[in-house]
């Protein structure tokens, strides 16, 4: 029989800094402190960062991470039913953020256990802000697949999003993710590359995406925050039969069958279905050599 208590422990998801130690929230002190269970996912970063606080946590410290994710949450689920205080950090930023911590967090939810948070620094947020570019509306996607083939599939789903786009990279990929992005979204598709955030080399690019794939050509070090503008919008008049097509055709790119991609790029340009089916009928007669009937 599972052990059963009415008071419930809570889940704290604490942001820690992303390169300057001095932006740790004082709560983060705190709560490092008094937590009964500890669990980081670097325990030698956690140490790093203890000692640079001045702390010294009283509970158990555990490692979290992708690889144990699986594995350690139940039993995390356990302490806080028996009344723990779980704190959760990760190595940079907020936790559940493109960082261990969502399947903790959706199993807490599903026990009834109280999830809270001590709001830190966020390279996300950080990024956006400093871009220069629209932050009104905004996606975060993560960081894209390594595979060549597979990264332009899912630009190419988001090839005509209107929202500020950002994307986390490893530097080592960052000239191959720009260079795909300048093929989909287009050369002059305004963005800002973000590295080293809130660390003593910070540096914020900005420009067309080819300009910064062919500087980011020359190697980049680095953590890299990349965000790009949002497709601009396009009224009826601007959208010839070739424009038509190509949105087609990048929906069908991204998986969408015909039927759906032509109605989809119907409702969104204004127009009704069959134009932008007769665009498509005579592009592809044209590419065969054939005459319209």
């Amino acid at each position: 029989m599972g052990h059963v208590t009415s008071t419930p422990g809570t889940l704290v998801l604490a942001g820690t800094p992303i390169g300057d130690i001095s932006d740790a929230p004082p709560r983060l002190a705190e709560e490092l402190a008094g937590a009964d269970v500890v669990a980081a996912e670097d325990t030698r970063r956690l140490r790093r960062l203890t000692q640079a606080l001045g702390v010294t946590p009283k509970g158990r410290v555990v490692s979290y991470f992708e690889g144990n994710e699986a594995a350690r949450t139940p039993e995390l689920v356990e302490e806080l039913l028996g009344g723990a205080r779980v704190l959760l950090v990760t190595d940079a930023g907020m936790p559940s953020v493109s960082d261990p911590g969502y399947r903790l967090v959706a199993a807490a939810v599903e026990k009834d256990v109280k999830v809270t948070a001590v709001p830190g620094p966020s390279a996300v947020l950080t990024a956006l802000a400093l871009s220069g570019l629209p932050v009104d509306r905004f996606c975060f996607e993560g960081f894209l697949p390594r595979k060549a083939g597979e990264r332009l599939s899912r630009l190419r789903e988001v090839a005509e999003e209107r929202r500020t786009l950002v994307y986390f990279e490893a530097p080592h990929r960052l000239d191959d993710t720009l260079a795909a992005m300048a093929e989909v979204f287009g050369a002059d598709r305004r963005a800002a590359v973000c590295r080293e955030l809130t660390k003593t080399y910070e540096e914020v690019r900005r420009g067309g995406l080819g300009e910064l794939a062919a500087w980011a050509a020359e190697g980049v070090r680095g953590e890299i925050t990349v965000v790009v503008e949002g497709a601009p919008e396009r009224g009826p008049e601007e959208l010839d039969a070739e424009e038509l097509v190509r949105r087609v055709r990048v929906r069908e790119e991204a998986g969408e069958r015909r039927k759906e991609a032509i109605a989809a790029v119907a409702a969104e340009a204004g127009l009704p279905k069959r134009q932008v089916f007769d665009a498509v009928v005579a592009a592809k007669n044209a590419a065969s050599g054939k005459s319209p009937s």
